[in-house]
């Protein structure tokens, strides 16, 4: 499942709807949550559920961001859209493992009803949206078997914390750099992709590119979108280009004709088995 970006799409809206599935986004996200209003979560629900049965060859995947666990939503959601064509769940406001076992209990019973295979519907998890889940963020490793991506998100840990501001000139303040840095570290513990939150100013265009290098970068392999017109500028971005390819193919290569070697001499630097691993990830992304 290739996931360089996510784009939201509040699940009420057959306009946006639309425009979404032309913009190449590698999944969209069918929102259930925060842009759905409370009057609304009903006809969401079937609006989502009827786009699902439509079973025309899509290039996107499918995901379902649900109402968070302690909304009493969430058996609804699920009852709803876990049928043939869902591909994952986005769990919000979730406060560790534990969460994400039960989720894959829910989802059991609901693929078994619609006669899915058990396992099909994967799980990716907004990992830092309450003070109790920035402590948590260690049980993700190991992974859930469901378990596809951790994300992070900064204006529901902004509210919880009581925060009146989460950014600055210049990026993050420093509670929020803090979110980020630990997904990333808890993705890559747990050996799931980490997928860097949203860039809210659709408009920044210029700062959205900054942003996206920064956050590839770091480690991030894909990003969530809230506009169609940030989806080409996100895939460029976490997409390996011709040179990083070429590159990492010849230190692939080298390593292969040198089984027993543990650091060779490539494009006139010394590389060794990080750079490896590096590569190989470099090549499966393509």
């Amino acid at each position: 499942m290739r996931l360089r970006s996510l784009l939201f799409v509040p699940g009420d809206s057959e306009r946006k709807f639309a425009k979404a599935q032309a913009s190449g986004a590698d999944a969209l996200i069918l929102d259930l949550e925060d842009s759905v209003a409370p009057s609304q979560k009903a006809a969401a629900r079937a609006h989502v559920a009827s786009l699902l049965e439509n079973r025309e060859p899509r290039g996107w995947s499918f995901f379902v961001r649900i109402n968070a666990l302690d909304t009493g939503l969430t058996l609804d959601d699920l009852a709803a859209v876990v049928k043939p064509g869902l591909d994952g769940v986005l769990v919000p406001k979730a406060n560790g493992a534990e969460d994400i076992t039960r989720f894959g209990h829910y989802l059991e019973a609901f693929e078994t009803r619609a006669a899915m295979p058990v396992g099909s519907v994967r799980i990716a998890v907004v990992a830092t949206e309450t003070a109790k889940a920035m402590f948590a963020l260690h049980t993700y490793a190991p992974a859930h078997p469901r378990l596809a991506a951790l994300t992070w998100g900064g204006e529901d840990l902004a509210a919880a914390l009581g925060a009146t501001e989460n950014r600055e000139a210049g990026g993050w303040t420093f509670p929020y750099q803090v979110a980020r840095t630990q997904c990333l570290f808890a993705a890559a513990a747990a050996e799931v992709m980490p997928i860097d939150t949203i860039h809210a100013d659709f408009l920044d265009t210029e700062g959205l590119e900054l942003d996206c290098r920064r956050s590839r970068r770091d480690g991030f392999l894909g990003r969530m979108a809230i506009h169609p017109d940030q989806v080409a500028t996100i895939n460029r971005c976490y997409s390996p280009s011709e040179a990083e390819i070429a590159h990492a193919r010849r230190i692939v290569e080298a390593f292969a004709a040198n089984p027993g070697a543990g650091t060779l001499g490539i494009d006139g630097k010394m590389v060794d088995i990080p750079h490896l691993k590096a590569a190989q990830k470099t090549l499966a992304s393509i």
